[in-house]
């Protein structure tokens, strides 16, 4: 999880001018959850990340951010390995054969 989770989730709040009760009430939760989450000492889970941003007016995606670049690059590995195995011979020879001159 991003250092950056808990104050972005913070924000959102303040920016709502809501207090840590008023969303612990609306997503019924207590209020030293969303402080624990706010300082970074838990995570939401799903189920609440989702009602979260549903409260804050924003999509699931916006809340969460990007991929960890390490995970983003092993994702595209396994799509890439998976197309991969889908040719036939003669297709991954030429596949190869482009990718060697690309990398030159």
């Amino acid at each position: 999880m991003s250092e950056q989770y808990g104050e972005m989730i913070k924000s959102y709040r303040i920016n709502l001018g809501l207090t840590q009760g008023e969303v612990a009430e609306e997503l019924d939760v207590t209020p030293g959850y969303i402080s624990n989450v706010e300082n970074g000492r838990t995570a939401m889970s799903l189920r609440i990340l989702m009602y979260y941003a549903k409260l804050m007016g924003v999509t699931l995606d916006e809340l969460v951010g990007n991929l960890e670049p390490k995970y983003k690059a092993s994702s595209m590995d396994n799509s890439l390995l998976k197309e991969i195995s889908k040719l036939d011979e003669a297709s991954k020879e030429k596949l190869l054969k482009t990718l060697k001159i690309w990398n030159r």
